[in-house]
């Protein structure tokens, strides 16, 4: 896609760029100093409800870019090359964003697959899908010498494999021979199959490549990833389960981090041991496990949680959006409990003001504090999510058919997904506009939702009533409908696989276009209901 920037704008990127070649791997869009931003959960095929393998992602950022587009499949000529870039933040435009560093090239292949642009590139044409969460990792770790950051690994990994493994191995090749500039990351690769978490961290300062490991998901198990490393003990004999560089153990023993003769190697104690110290990741990983699996009784507040659980239930869609939608509610760690008037009838309540979505000013006033301190408790749904997937993966479908990523933009809590197959060849105007560069304008998806969720946050206890009476029955009519929208895509199919695109990219676009004029309906309703109310 094109997207049109001023001339003032363009300069203002080349200068960034200019400035910038000496940066490091960006931390511009974390909290405190660490990450807070990116939520992941993961569905083996035997844990899910129809024998689909998921993935999914939670794009929390203060800065990343709100825009979506298709790339399609591409044949390219001998001597193509495929650019790598540096994020660098840029502060003054609109709104905090990200400018792009080109810092190198690498040798395109013959033939690409097409996939969904999202900001961390998500799902191919082959039902490849990728989620993604930062975690950090050892200062002393990153590296400038490497050209791949995390965005550009998604892309790669997409343009040029079907298979999870098949990605990971593709990473390995290219990240030894190319090397890795970002800070720690884990990407939750699935396929038709099965699913693996894979974590990556640079290999220290001034040097090219990586130390990485991917650990599969069980298929009766579910998974999470919420910005803390979450692998721990590795064991590369056993294939089935682990992948991992050749350096794994060597970079370990060599700075120290690692005594062989006296502890088990547990990777994310090795390689981001700060990271396991959060409790904004754990309490994620806590209450997620909690909501599949309550029948273990985790407690909330321990170090470590097992890497993956078997649910008590099969997992469905529906279970997986409440889950994305969660603040904790009901729960110690409900930011609004404290919150609180007397009603009519002299009983205390939560105030209908309160809301588990204010901003980070707000817990000062209100005095919040909870296990982020004063920020408060990193729920799952949050106010500054760009955009939030889950895919699905269904190997008994063709391709064209099988892979699906519902979409969300903005807050879940106040969200709906929408089901985008990955085939589709084109996305409505709105998803392809950026809301970021340049400010607030209703021709953008993600401000139509963000306007939406910011209204209800102001008088939460009220307006969530308002909004889940418009997003429930529709979210559970778009699921109900995936059988029979599958059901007239096969038959299609079996005429003509490009008829089958088209009805699907039209079907896509139909739900997406459909639940924007939702939200602004039901973002005019909300100001004209409760005026003089917030």
């Amino acid at each position: 896609m094109t997207i049109k920037i001023s001339l003032s704008t363009t300069l203002l990127l080349l200068f960034v760029s200019f400035i910038s070649q000496a940066q490091t791997a960006d931390k511009s869009d974390w909290t405190g100093g660490v990450p807070d931003a990116c939520t992941s959960i993961t569905v083996g095929k035997k844990a899910s409800f129809d024998g689909s393998v998921m993935t999914s992602h939670t794009d929390d950022s203060h800065r990343t870019r709100s825009w979506i587009d298709i790339v399609p499949d591409k044949t390219h000529k001998p001597g193509d090359v495929v650019n790598m870039y540096k994020r660098v933040p840029i502060d003054t435009l609109a709104m905090p964003a990200y400018g792009n560093l080109k810092i190198g090239t690498i040798p395109q292949i013959s033939q690409t697959n097409g996939y969904i642009n999202t900001a961390y590139p998500s799902l191919n044409t082959r039902q490849l899908g990728i989620g993604e969460s930062t975690f950090g990792g050892r200062e002393e770790l990153q590296s400038d010498s490497g050209l791949i950051d995390c965005q550009r690994l998604c892309l790669l990994m997409l343009e040029r494999e079907s298979t999870a493994r098949g990605a990971i191995k593709l990473a390995g090749e290219l990240l030894k021979q190319y090397g890795w500039n970002d800070y720690g990351e884990a990407l939750t690769i699935a396929d038709k199959n099965e699913v693996w978490h894979f974590e990556v961290v640079g290999p220290g300062k001034g040097k090219k490549g990586a130390i990485w490991v991917a650990q599969r998901v069980p298929d009766d198990h579910v998974s999470i990833n919420a910005n803390a490393s979450t692998i721990k003990e590795v064991d590369v004999s056993i294939t089935d389960e682990f992948m991992a560089s050749e350096n794994i153990f060597t970079v370990a023993k060599e700075n120290g981090w690692w005594n062989p003769d006296k502890e088990v190697f547990r990777f994310c104690y090795v390689y981001a041991p700060e990271s396991r110290t959060s409790l904004a990741s754990r309490r994620r990983e806590w209450r997620v496990f909690d909501l599949l699996a309550p029948s273990l009784k985790l407690d909330p507040n321990q170090s470590d949680y097992p890497f993956s659980v078997k649910p008590d239930t099969l997992v469905t869609l529906e279970k997986i959006m409440s889950i994305f939608k969660d603040y904790y509610e009901g729960t110690p760690f409900d930011m609004t409990n404290n919150l609180t008037v007397t009603d009519e009838n002299g009983k205390t309540v939560i105030s209908p003001l309160a809301s588990p979505h204010m901003p980070y000013d707000a817990n000062k006033l209100f005095k919040i504090n909870g296990g982020w301190g004063w920020l408060g408790e990193r729920t799952i749904a949050r106010w500054y999510t760009m955009y939030a997937t889950i895919i699905q993966l269904r190997g008994w479908l063709p391709d064209e058919i099988g892979g699906v990523e519902w979409l969300a933009m903005d807050n879940v809590a106040t969200s709906i997904y929408v089901p985008i197959y990955g085939s589709v060849t084109d996305l409505p105007v709105q998803y392809k506009t950026p809301g970021r560069v340049n400010g607030y304008t209703m021709n953008s998806a993600w401000w139509i939702f963000n306007r939406l969720g910011t209204l209800a946050s102001q008088r939460w206890g009220d307006m969530r009533h308002d909004v889940d009476a418009v997003w429930n029955p529709l979210q559970l009519q778009l699921i109900q409908n995936q059988k029979k929208v599958d059901e007239e895509a096969l038959k299609l199919y079996e005429k003509s696989p490009e008829k089958t695109i088209l009805f699907l990219t039209g079907y896509s676009n139909e739900q997406g276009t459909k639940v924007m004029d939702k939200a602004i309906q039901l973002g005019d309703f909300l100001w004209t209901k409760y005026d003089e109310k917030f």
